[in-house]
């Protein structure tokens, strides 16, 4: 993997206080999927196509997927919580 990075993206794990963290990054950080978003954004820099990144964006797409179908479940979860009928 190439080690360039497209600019636009604020990629320093620990912002100062001046420089504020991009918001995109911000959430797909709190997904756990930011390893396949920086993997799809370093074959984009590399190879200028995304028909050759792929296997990346497939990745990053499964796991934004797996992230929603987490956040669905756990909000079924606390709804049903909600509903029940006290003791």
């Amino acid at each position: 993997m190439s080690s360039a990075r497209p600019s636009g993206h604020n990629w320093s794990r620990n912002p100062s206080p001046e420089e504020e963290e991009d918001p995109l990054d911000q959430m797909i950080s709190r997904t756990g999927c930011a390893a396949f978003h920086y993997a799809v954004q370093e074959c984009m820099a590399e190879h200028q196509d995304w028909r050759k990144c792929q296997p990346q964006v497939q990745s990053f797409k499964d796991c934004m997927y797996e992230w929603g179908h987490q956040m669905k479940r756990a909000e079924v979860e606390a709804a049903q919580g909600f509903f029940r009928p006290r003791s």
